[in-house]
């Protein structure tokens, strides 16, 4: 094994050698194995500010299930901190993702109080499904030409919601696209939320603001308030 000079020593000194030998090649096998380790990723923070606290004692509050989320750097300028996944507001709401926990206690808030009651009023049914087209988006904003380069949208920080239709019991589908400027009832109501989406959150966007909103509310919980188009 260790070649025809070593089977010529005394037995003592060949096994001396062959230990030897062997722990070389341990030495050269642990050189290796830490060459190509891979770093532990380190951990995910879990949120626990001042704000995430209180907010979350006000869903519980309002027996809003959700999952908090680990807070995140995406990078490029986008984060996810002291958000939540919404589970169960009280309607089933398609494409929710992450949201700072603000915006999803203002949203779970206008679902109950707004929406479900003035679709009783105006629709005379009830909303069986909200659909959205998401929340956290690492994008810029989008005007009426395109994005906005440079400019970070609030959806960016999971801090915005796009809001594009309602199902009703009776099958009927309420659409931003198709109602918002129809006349008679699916108007009013999509008004009528509207308007109490601007006392609710700090921006709000409909199809009023520019041809990028023209299906879809869009309600964020950035700026300083009042911004209703």
């Amino acid at each position: 094994m260790f070649g025809t000079g070593l089977s010529r020593m005394p037995g003592r000194l060949a096994a001396l050698i062959a230990v030897a030998s062997l722990a070389a090649c341990a030495d050269h096998s642990v050189v290796h194995q830490k060459r190509v380790a891979r770093p532990v990723p380190a951990p995910r923070v879990m949120p626990n500010s001042e704000i995430f606290r209180m907010c979350a004692a006000r869903l519980d509050a309002a027996q809003v299930r959700y999952q908090p989320l680990p807070n995140e750097q995406k990078g490029g300028g986008c984060a996810v901190i002291d958000s939540v996944k919404l589970l169960d507001i009280g309607t089933p709401t398609a494409n929710l993702g992450a949201m700072t926990c603000p915006l999803a206690a203002t949203f779970a808030a206008w679902a109950r109080h707004a929406v479900r009651p003035a679709a009783r009023l105006y629709l005379g049914s009830e909303v069986v499904k909200i659909e959205t087209f998401g929340t956290y988006a690492c994008r810029d904003v989008r005007g009426t030409g395109g994005t906005i380069a440079g400019k970070r949208s609030e959806h960016a920080h999971a801090n915005a919601v796009d809001i594009s239709a309602f199902v009703l019991a009776d099958g009927r589908r309420i659409s931003v696209l198709n109602d918002w400027r129809a006349d008679g009832p699916t108007s009013e109501f999509l008004r009528r939320i509207h308007e109490s989406a601007c006392k609710r959150f700090p921006t709000v966007l409909s199809p009023n603001y520019n041809v990028a909103h023209k299906d879809h509310f869009h309600f964020d919980m950035g700026g300083r308030g009042g911004y209703c188009r």
